[in-house]
Order: structure tokens, then sequence, then C-alpha cells
């Protein structure tokens, strides 16, 4: 291997490394004391490869593995987002105190996955991958204290294994169709070859099929059905995982597929519009109803999966930049939550909304942090939820799509209303006598200031990351490239705001 390939892959070399120095520690009988601190020194090393790789281009493993300006900048986010579970892990007091060591090596390996599925260009390697992120995963879930009146996280975790393996044989049979099509498993082969027959049943039945495994990482209906549930069940530390890294991975994955499709790929275009308002509704009407906020947060992240298809309906440059642009953000919001959810109940019982009352009192920061997620999850400015969500809605309405951007617009005026009960109870309702203010640690403290900075930033100053991600898909695009995001999506004209 020659020394740049070395250093492309030199963030998978250095999670890897990570991965078996966490197995080593758990052999022994200290494991518990080591693992978060090796979790951590792996977390912060393989930020710091990501960023040294970031400017590599090679392609490896016979052509399977592309490590480009594509990838290696959705390495940093993921890497990133690694550090942040990491923090917002804490203790891991929810999870059984004697298998902490293997919570760690599995995380660490569940993002090597994602890490390798977000350079994997041919369809073999590109499934290995996402069972390496999946199933680890799948074994997480289980790992929760077991408590008296709360015994769900078995069934939580049969559920979330049962659809996986479910929607990847799905995913499997639709390559086939692609590779029968084709005579090739390579992606890059696969585009000149597919084009031509774009208009055939089979082509669309193939691309929908293998779409099938990463609309269940991202909870799109009718692929939604593990999400509440597996929330519900799952340890607060996990649910956060799970609700957030695994959906950079599969945006991006749906991005290279769907570039095979092109803009002008109507009938695929037509069912990803379907289900992106099935997904907004079914999403935003059941969380209306919700009590419990890892199930509001369950169906919320369906309504967001389907705001997330609205730049794959566009199927262009601007729609795809827009797609990742807001599913990126969508992780510093929905982590913004988790930390509060992890820190108002640190002996992990699953938090009410009304469990919120009095938390301004307890705790101003995971107030503020509360409140400035779910404005963002709501999509008011300036957060970085505005922006994603006014960015993917110019990429459909300049593609034709009024009426999908209008129903948009009606889910994003009706999650305002529950998204509003959840602040109205932090910020408004009395704490009770027996509750007392909250104790933050220095990671707690760090993290909340992190997700603050990243939300506002990504909402106030947003260019420089459009430019980022537009000029790598351009890359990926085979009809040339268009206009910066940055450069197209110019937000209401309040000197904050203004891009250029």
């Amino acid at each position: 291997m020659e020394a740049s390939q070395f250093l492309a892959f030199l963030p998978e070399t250095v999670l890897i490394l990570g991965a078996l120095a966490l197995f080593v520690v758990s052999l022994g009988d200290s494991g518990i004391l080591y693992a978060r601190p090796v979790s951590l020194v792996t977390a912060v090393a393989s930020i710091l490869a990501a960023a040294v790789s970031s400017g590599q281009d090679a392609v490896l493993f016979d052509g399977a593995f592309r490590a480009d300006g594509f990838s290696q900048w959705l390495k940093v986010v993921m890497l990133v987002g690694y550090g942040l579970v990491l923090l917002l892990s804490g203790g891991l007091d929810d999870v059984r105190h004697e298998i902490h060591a293997e919570y760690h090596l599995f995380l660490a390996a569940s993002v090597l996955g994602l890490c390798l599925l977000v350079s994997a260009v041919e369809l073999i390697t590109l499934l290995v991958c996402l069972e390496l992120a999946s199933f680890p995963l799948y074994l997480l879930v289980p790992m929760r204290r077991e408590q008296s009146a709360q015994k769900s996280q078995m069934e939580s975790a049969m559920k979330y294994m049962m659809f996986g393996i479910a929607a990847n044989g799905v995913m499997l049979f639709g390559m086939s169709y692609l590779f029968g099509l084709t005579g090739t498993t390579s992606l890059p082969a696969m585009m000149p070859k597919l084009a031509p027959q774009l208009g055939s049943p089979l082509a669309i039945a193939g691309l929908l099929l293998t779409f099938a495994g990463l609309y269940y990482k991202l909870a799109i209906f009718p692929f939604h059905f593990w999400a509440p549930d597996v929330y519900q069940g799952a340890a607060n530390e996990t649910a956060g995982l799970i609700a957030s890294l695994p959906k950079i991975g599969a945006v991006a994955v749906l991005v290279r597929f769907s570039s095979l499709a092109g803009p002008d790929s109507g009938g695929i275009a037509g069912v990803l519009a379907v289900l992106a308002v099935l997904s907004m509704f079914y999403g935003n009407l059941i969380a209306l109803v919700q009590t419990d906020l890892k199930r509001l947060l369950g169906f919320s992240g369906i309504a967001h999966a389907g705001y997330a298809l609205l730049g794959f309906v566009a199927a262009d440059e601007p729609g795809y930049t827009a797609s990742l642009f807001y599913i990126t953000s969508y992780v510093l919001m929905v982590l913004a939550c988790f930390v509060v959810i992890c820190r108002v109940s640190p002996d992990g019982t699953n938090l009410s909304i009304r469990g919120l009352a009095g938390l301004h009192r307890r705790s101003p920061l995971l107030a503020v942090t509360l409140v400035v997620g779910v404005f963002a999850l709501a999509g008011l400015p300036p957060f970085a939820g505005f922006m994603g969500k006014l960015a993917l809605l110019k990429s459909a309405l300049a593609r034709g799509y009024l009426w999908l951007v209008l129903l948009a617009v009606l889910n994003s005026a009706i999650a305002i209303y529950y998204y509003l009960g959840v602040v109205r109870s932090a910020c408004f309702g009395e704490a009770g006598e027996n509750q007392s203010p909250i104790r933050l640690d220095i990671g707690t403290r760090i993290l909340c200031v992190l997700l603050l900075v990243g939300i506002l930033g990504l909402g106030v100053a947003p260019a420089a990351f459009l430019d980022t991600i537009s000029s790598s898909v351009a890359r990926l695009l085979p009809n040339g490239t268009r206009p910066a995001m940055a450069e197209q999506v110019h937000p209401v004209p309040a000197p904050a705001v203004v891009l250029r």
C-alpha cells in the first residue's frame, strides 16, 4: 500500500486499532476501568486521522473502496459525532456495569462500519459494511440494566434485529436486480450501464428494493415500525446513538445510489415523494399524543426522515446537498435532546414530558440546550434546522414540486405544536418538592456548549459547510456541476443570517 493510500485509509486504521484495544481490555477484570479512556483516546485519534486524510483520494481493495472528497468529510462528521456520543454516555449508568467494556467495543465497531460504509462503492462490500455497522447496534439495545417496572429492552432488541435482517434481505434482493441488469457490482461501472434502462420496471424495482435497507436505517414510512419501540426500550445513551450516527451513513449511501438514477427519473422521484409525505404526516400526527419524550423523538425522527427525502425527490446537486446538510444538523439537534434525557434521568428510567418540569431552575444549561435543540428540530430561525429545511424546500420547489413543499410546510406547523409542549414543560413547569438541582460534570458542560455552538453556527453561518458538501456531491454526479448551495440558498434578509 502506497503512502497516499495509507493516509486515505488512516481513520479506519485508527478505529480498527482502537477496537482491538477495547477487545483486549474487555478480556480482563479491569476492563471496566479502562474501556471509557481507551474509547475517548480512539475517538480523538480518529478525528485527527480523518482531518489529516481529508484531502486524500484513493481507490483500494480492487476498486471496492473509494476514499474521496465525498466520503472523507463524512468521516470527519461521523467521528466528531462518535466523540459527542461518548461524552453523552458518561458513566453508562443505565447499562449493566459488568459489560461496560463490551459496550464500548460494540460502539467502536459500529462506527467503524459506518466509516467504511460511506466509502464503499461495490455492492457486496457495501452490504458487508452495513452489517458491520448494524449488528453491534442490535447487541447494544439489550445491554440495558433491568428495572422492576421496565423490562422492554429484550423485546426492543428482537424487533430491531428482526426488522433489520428483513430489510437487509430485501436490499440484497434489489441488488441482485441491479447486478442482473448491468452485469457488475461496482457502482462506478454500473452507472453508465444502468442509465439507458432507468425507464424499465426492473431498474426502478431494483433501485427501490435496494433503498429498503437504507430506508430502514432512516425509519422512513413504512420501514419505521421499530423506531419508537427501540428508542423507548433501549438505554438513553444507546437510543441517542441509534437516533443519530446511522442516519448520516444511510443518507450518504442513498446519495451514491440516487446519483445512478439521475435527475430525470420521474418514477423513482414520484415514489420518494409519496414516502416523504407519508413519513412526515405519520411521524408528526402520532407524535402529537406522545407523553414519553423518547417515543416523541422516535416519531419525530420518522417525520424528519421524510423531510430529508425532499432532497432525493429533487435528485440533483442542490437536493443531495440539502439532504446531507439537514441530516448532519439533525444529529446535533437530536443529541441536544438526548443529553438532557440522560442527565435529567440518571437512573435510566424513561423520561416523560412532565418530568421536565422545573428544568430551568434545576439546570439552566440543560434547559437552554433542550430549548435550542427543540426549536432547531421545529425549524425555527436562526438555528440549523431552519437552514436545512429552507435548503430542502428550495431544492424541491426548483424541480416543480410545489405541492410537496406546501405539505412539508404544513407538517412543520404541526410539529411546532408538540415541540412547544416540551418547551412549556421545561421552562414554565414547576419542579416538585423532591427534585433537587442537577449537578453537571465537566464533560456534560463541554458537550452542551459544543452542541449549542454547532446548532447556532450551522444556522447563522452555513456557507462554508454547504460549499464543502456541494463540491463533494458534484464529483459524484455524472452530468457536471451546479452552483454551490451557498449561492442558491438565501434566508430571510436579516444581517445575522445573510450568507454572502
